[in-house]
């Protein structure tokens, strides 16, 4: 069986046991409830038989036979070496009465291993979508690595916001590679100017969403466990936005049509203003966000925008900013970086923790280190134990003793006569 057959069955097992209900089995499988019933009973007459498919091992009724196989591979070595698949289709048809598909041939001579000739791969072609009525309905985020400096300094990334209904940019920063801190800094920046979107549609990258997404086992299904969310989705998430995964760069058409007319303006402006590092380079961009959209915003359908109000700026901060969790030790202290850390609260007082409680360590983009706790942020202070005297630690040793040489007149050094003894 395969995943989907084995998870099925588990599912109707746990059914038939009295662990789910018809209606919960459905809901789970997304049945419907006469067919969980029906899949029941099939279980309970052959057990896991039921849920393989019926086709399972058969050789499919339309199916190349062997002999036309080996008949297409042997031409592709021989008489039609160097022809493609489109015109040996041809050849056969006219030479040897038989017809056949040049996807067939290609097939076959991919499962021989014969490379092709001029084989190209089909353009896929995408129905355009058509644009979001109204402002914030939809943004579309990516990052586009890119020789931005030309010579003059390293490859750098461009991370960028735009609206899906204007064209609008909401949001440029540079860094030296894709990476969290650029997405962040764009977010901060859309938020703040033209405030919360509806919806922030990106690719697949493990930045937006969890590498273990659609991975988890069946057990872990069936116990209802899903996939944590990643830093930025953590932020999105607190902010009440919608991640929308893309799974094809064309499907983002928006932003990235617009990387070829910044990979063209931008290079350019920026070479004439003499630009050579990356920090000019990110001074640069507000002047150049405002000058792209006067040129190229186009009018929404709706006049009304779905802008939410930005958030204040304390609380702004507090969400985009990347979390650490951290337990507190029975001190009220906790551990970062290696070394431990006091809270102090506004008046500088130092927070007691509960022993073991869970609280968050806040990096924010401006380089401040703050915790949350109980809903509050408090700022840390290195813990320092005070150190007991060496006094009370080292063993006290008596005074060495000097040498002493009485003087003359020493009781000690007077020589006393001994009385003789008398004679009887």
């Amino acid at each position: 069986m395969n995943n989907k057959e084995r998870f099925r069955f588990e599912v109707i097992e746990r059914t038939l046991n009295g662990k789910f209900t018809n209606r919960q089995a459905a809901a789970r499988l997304k049945l419907s409830i006469r067919h969980v019933i029906r899949l029941k009973k099939e279980v309970e007459k052959k057990g896991q038989a039921a849920m393989i498919h019926k086709n399972t091992g058969r050789k499919p009724a339309n199916s190349v036979p062997a002999d036309l196989k080996n008949q297409i591979c042997r031409l592709a070595l021989t008489d039609y070496r160097g022809a493609s698949s489109q015109h040996m289709s041809e050849l056969l048809a006219e030479h040897h009465d038989t017809h056949t598909s040049s996807r067939t041939i290609r097939r076959a001579l991919k499962e021989a291993g014969i490379p092709g000739f001029l084989e190209h791969r089909k353009t896929r072609r995408f129905r355009r979508r058509k644009r979001r009525p109204r402002q914030g309905e939809l943004v579309q985020a990516d990052a586009s690595p890119f020789a931005w400096l030309e010579e003059r300094g390293p490859e750098m990334s461009l991370h960028g916001i735009v609206d899906d209904a204007t064209g609008k940019i909401l949001g440029l920063y540079f860094s030296l590679h894709e990476d969290l801190n650029g997405y962040m800094n764009v977010l901060m920046q859309m938020i703040e100017n033209h405030g919360v979107p509806q919806a922030f549609y990106a690719d697949r990258h493990t930045i937006f969403l969890s590498p273990k997404d659609g991975k988890l086992s069946i057990d872990e299904q069936l116990d209802g466990k899903t996939v944590a969310l990643t830093q930025f989705g953590m932020m999105l998430d607190d902010l009440g936005i919608e991640y929308i995964p893309a799974r094809t760069p064309q499907a983002k058409g928006r932003i990235e049509r617009q990387w070829g007319t910044y990979q063209h303006r931008l290079v350019v402006e920026m070479r004439v203003a003499g630009i050579n590092d990356i920090d000019g380079a990110n001074a640069f961009l507000p002047g150049f966000i405002k000058r792209v959209n006067n040129l190229f915003e186009v009018a929404p359908e709706e006049g009304e925008s779905l802008f939410l109000k930005p958030l204040p700026g304390k609380e702004l901060k507090r969400i985009i900013s990347v979390r650490h969790e951290r337990k507190a030790s029975g001190a009220s202290t906790l551990s970062w970086k290696g070394r431990t850390y006091q809270l102090l609260d506004k008046r500088g007082a130092v927070k007691k923790l509960k022993p073991r409680a869970l609280l968050n360590v806040l990096e924010m983009l401006d380089g401040a280190v703050r915790a949350e706790y109980e809903g509050e942020l408090y700022r840390m202070k290195v813990f320092e134990e005070k150190k007991e005297t060496q006094a009370l630690c080292v063993e006290k040793k008596p005074p060495a003793s000097k040498s002493h040489k009485p003087p003359a007149d020493h009781p000690w050094k007077q020589w006393v006569k001994r009385p003789e003894k008398q004679l009887a």
